[in-house]
């Protein structure tokens, strides 16, 4: 948590980094308490040498612009199907916007849930709205983002 204070935000921030000697670049996410983690992908963790378990050499730092977010199916479905409003308005917010819509709309358990949410995304932006309403990025408040458990040597991973 440390480390995370000397961020600009308590809710997701993109990174760029190394891990052992191989260069990555990654969004950290909330953990709900103030700070962050890092998911390492089996295809990051392969690259740089490491086995689950392993002491690894971690070094990173904000980017200094938002990256474009990678937008789920079947929400480019339905901003493909939008109207041209909705759509204009997709593209004006900045990626910092979009990533919270996107991060609002995929965080529910429940695939209701993320339908009813793909609708509305759709109206708010038609009506003009920049950012999801209400939505804590961090996860203190809401309870709603945490940390998942470490893997130890031994793991399925």
């Amino acid at each position: 948590m440390k480390a995370s204070r000397l961020l600009h935000s308590r809710g997701q921030v993109s990174i760029v980094g190394v891990l052992n000697s191989t260069a990555f670049q990654e969004t950290l996410e909330p953990d709900g308490r103030g700070g962050h983690w890092l998911k390492v992908s089996d295809r990051l963790r392969r690259a740089a040498g490491a086995k689950p378990g392993d002491s690894v050499s971690v070094e990173v730092s904000p980017l200094t612009r938002e990256p474009e977010p990678k937008v789920p199916p079947d929400f480019r479905k339905a901003l493909a199907a939008a109207s041209a409003g909705v759509r204009e308005a997709w593209k004006d917010i900045t990626p910092a916007a979009r990533r919270d819509f996107i991060h609002w709309i995929v965080s529910p358990k429940q695939a209701e849930t993320r339908v009813r949410r793909i609708v509305t995304a759709c109206d708010m932006l038609a009506k003009g709205k920049r950012r999801p309403c209400c939505f804590d990025r961090s996860g203190m408040y809401s309870k709603s983002l945490s940390c998942p458990a470490p893997h130890t040597a031994g793991d399925d991973v």
